[in-house]
């Protein structure tokens, strides 16, 4: 499958796939949040892995086309944001999205990827973060539950 000219990939290592590496994320517990979105990040394994991403839109946000769409403006984001190193290395994200219309056309694109930045910015500049970096590099980091707590409705 080609991919239009100028557009970068998101390629398989550039995203989180199995629910272990959210559920890790999740676990070490650190969170920024602005407008409609929470950005949960955690150390990576080996510091130089590039910064890897995971979404999390909820049927609650809208329908198909809703949740899509925000995917689809989250990851062009993250690939702008990537392209331009404004991500720190050996980081994995998961954002999630809490609410809200997707912003539209170039300057709703451009709010997203400095929403994103940051977000990163300040979970990664956080004092204790460098702690968990550390501790997830030897493998001392917080393991994740066997089957998160569910949330009462």
């Amino acid at each position: 499958m080609a991919q239009a000219a100028g557009r970068a990939g998101f390629p398989r290592a550039a995203r989180l796939l199995s629910p272990g590496d959210f559920a890790r994320v999740f676990a070490v517990r650190r969170s920024a949040a602005s407008g409609p979105l929470v950005l949960y990040a955690c150390p990576a394994v080996s510091a130089a892995q590039p910064a890897r991403l995971g979404l999390s839109v909820s049927s609650r946000i809208g329908n198909a086309v809703v949740r899509n769409r925000w995917k689809r403006r989250l990851r062009e984001a993250f690939r702008q944001v990537r392209a331009r190193a404004a991500l720190p290395a050996g980081n994995d994200f998961v954002i999630v999205v809490r609410s809200g219309a997707v912003p539209a056309g170039a300057t709703g694109a451009r709010q997203v990827e400095e929403m994103i930045c940051d977000l990163a910015a300040r979970v990664v500049a956080r004092p204790g973060y460098a702690a968990a970096a550390a501790a997830t590099r030897q493998g001392t980091a917080p393991q994740p539950t066997a089957e998160p707590p569910r949330r009462r409705r």
